[in-house]
């Protein structure tokens, strides 16, 4: 996601000085600055032609399809640390449990409020910024994501208590974030959405962590 680099790059100033050389506003107009490349002067611009300059990061089909995959994939995660509490033996099984649950909670709630603020097209309507040859957005399959449960591994997670619960958890619960790092990993790779870009890094940063704590505790 290049277009972040840039669009990070254009810092509101507070006057209007202008540049040598620069398209900037009128005086005492409001300015917007963009850093030039290595050697290069900076530009101050109007908002107007700051707004021109601000790469498109409208949603396509990989931003679209993570955020959509995610919140399923979140949710398992959930169910899987509901059933903690009562089962794992371990006080470390259920820390974990209870940081996953406290950290992908909240997340559900971003990216459900991101689907409400960019619903995914109609069939057969184009994204905007789409990359060729995706995936269509719908008929997904949430069984075939990268990570998650069976609803057998599930029955049999529910169903175990003490040593049991806690060795089916953290062995259930590596592999779904793995799933997870491969999903976000995906994103960053072919979405175009920098709120979708951050979203997947947080989710790098803090399953990857997750994941080195659960299996040294295996």
């Amino acid at each position: 996601m290049a277009g972040a680099t840039l669009a990070a790059s254009l810092l509101l100033a507070v006057t209007g000085c202008e540049e040598e050389g620069g398209d900037g506003p009128k005086e005492g107009a409001a300015a917007v600055i963009a850093p030039g490349k290595p050697g290069e002067k900076s530009r101050t611009l109007s908002p107007e032609q700051a707004a021109k300059e601000r790469p498109d990061d409208s949603p396509n089909t990989a931003d679209q399809t993570y955020v959509r995959n995610m919140v399923e994939h979140h949710r398992q995660a959930l169910e899987m640390s509901a059933l903690a509490p009562e089962r794992a033996s371990a006080e470390g099984v259920r820390r974990v449990a209870e940081r996953i649950s406290a950290a992908q909670r909240p997340e559900i709630g971003a990216m459900e409020k991101w689907l409400g603020l960019h619903p995914a097209p109609t069939p057969g309507s184009a994204t905007p910024g789409s990359a060729t040859g995706g995936t269509a957005t719908g008929g997904h399959d949430h069984g075939a994501m990268p990570g998650m449960a069976t609803r057998a591994q599930l029955d049999e997670l529910a169903a175990a208590r003490g040593p049991e619960f806690d060795r089916l958890f953290l062995r259930l619960m590596i592999t779904h974030h793995e799933g997870a790092l491969k999903m976000a990993g995906e994103a960053l790779a072919g979405g175009n959405n920098v709120a979708v870009e951050e979203m997947a890094n947080e989710v790098v940063a803090t399953q990857s962590a997750e994941i080195h704590r659960m299996r040294a505790m295996g």
